[in-house]
């Protein structure tokens, strides 16, 4: 198999669950003994989706397809993530309310968003690294003011808070599992009076008492994360990770209906 060819094998393996003839394709794939596992798990790992890819084949019963002692890594690794994000889920609704108590109203963003809002068949499928939520430009200053008395301290220091910024520093607590960012804009400066708080407020879904954005936002903002704050869309590239969470939302909201909601953003939107 090709780079290219190993890249589509895992990105079918995401999709097994809801498409049948990806479903057929990897099961032959399998049996024939011809995947390099070793490439497989540094992709796989690279794009974050490990432990992504052990579920969705796990959920079809393809495992046994697997080497034995790939089975057990996959299976310690995503036990370890599923640990990891059930932590950051507690955090994130502590951090909620310690907002909502204080009269700040936090928008939970990207993986943590989707945990929360219940994406995901397991909460192991998605890695997670820091917390990420929005506020208006009114309550910005007051959550990291709420933060910071409340135990989180920055890591790393700006002389100044940057006007173009999207989000503060990082800040940390000790003995929790996720770093925070507070972010007051979602884009660059060029798309941010688009794409923005404003925005997104008008469509906001609140679950359990957590606020995260509307299917068709996440969906929109899983691809521009990628596309346009990464430079994906310059570099014509793709993160699995970003891509998986945009094919499971497809399957919540219509994606086409979504990128139309933008004008400035279509073609880059459209273009992923």
């Amino acid at each position: 198999m090709s780079y290219k060819e190993e890249l589509y094998f895992i990105a079918a393996c995401l999709t097994i669950s809801f498409d049948n003839k990806n479903r057929l394709k990897v099961e032959k794939l399998l049996k024939s003994n011809s995947i390099d596992w070793d490439n497989l798990v540094k992709i796989s790992t690279g794009h974050y989706v490990f432990p992504a890819l052990y579920c969705n084949l796990k959920r079809e019963d393809f495992l046994h397809y697997l080497p034995e002692d790939l089975v057990s890594y996959m299976k310690h690794i995503t036990t370890l993530n599923r640990k990891r994000n059930l932590q950051i889920i507690c955090q994130a609704k502590e951090l909620n309310n310690l907002l909502l108590v204080n009269k700040v109203t936090p928008i939970f963003l990207k993986g943590t968003g989707n945990l929360l809002a219940g994406l995901y068949n397991d909460v192991a499928e998605r890695m997670v690294g820091d917390i990420d939520f929005l506020f208006s430009q009114e309550d910005y200053p007051k959550a990291i003011k709420l933060l910071r008395a409340n135990g989180y301290f920055d890591v790393g220091k700006y002389d100044f808070d940057f006007p173009e910024q999207r989000h503060y520093v990082r800040l940390k607590k000790d003995n929790y599992i996720a770093a925070v960012e507070i972010h007051k804009g979602l884009l660059i400066e060029k798309y941010s009076n688009e794409f923005n708080y404003n925005f997104v407020k008008k469509s906001l879904q609140i679950i359990n008492g957590v606020s995260v954005l509307s299917y068709s936002n996440k969906l929109n903002l899983s691809i521009i994360a990628s596309q346009i704050n990464d430079r994906r869309y310059y570099y014509k590239t793709i993160a699995l990770r970003n891509a998986y969470d945009v094919f499971l939302l497809s399957k919540k909201t219509n994606a086409k209906d979504a990128i139309n909601s933008l004008k400035k953003l279509n073609q880059p939107l459209n273009f992923f």
